[in-house]
């Protein structure tokens, strides 16, 4: 169960997954919800992950929609206007691109910065 994945090396958390549903051809968009506003220090990362195959890495940005690192063609990020919730869009959708889908995130530690 995808659920279960609760992160990716010692930094990044899961936080959601989906499964992609469209028409061939079609652009389809991956929503994550935030729960909390998206900040500069907040970095989002998605996967896919075929049955029985390791999680792909596909794009990587900020919370403010500053593109960091993109292995895959064709995919568009946005950040809402809210700042709550992440998209992720294939322009053009293909039987290929069924799988499950992961938004990961790395956030801003933020709280008590005494020192103990």
């Amino acid at each position: 169960d995808p659920a279960t994945l609760h992160y990716l090396g010692n930094l990044i958390y899961i936080l959601s997954y989906c499964c992609l549903c469209g028409l061939e051809g079609a652009p389809v968009t991956l929503s994550y919800n935030y729960s909390r506003d998206a900040a500069i220090g907040d970095y989002f990362f998605w996967y896919r992950q075929d049955p029985g195959e390791p999680p792909e890495f596909l794009i990587s940005h900020t919370g403010t929609e500053t593109l960091l690192l993109q292995k895959v063609s064709g995919l568009i990020f946005t950040v809402s206007d809210d700042k709550r919730r992440v998209d992720l869009l294939i322009s053009s959708a293909a039987a290929t691109d069924s799988a499950v889908y992961y938004c990961a995130v790395r956030p801003t530690v933020t709280g008590n910065s005494k020192s103990v």
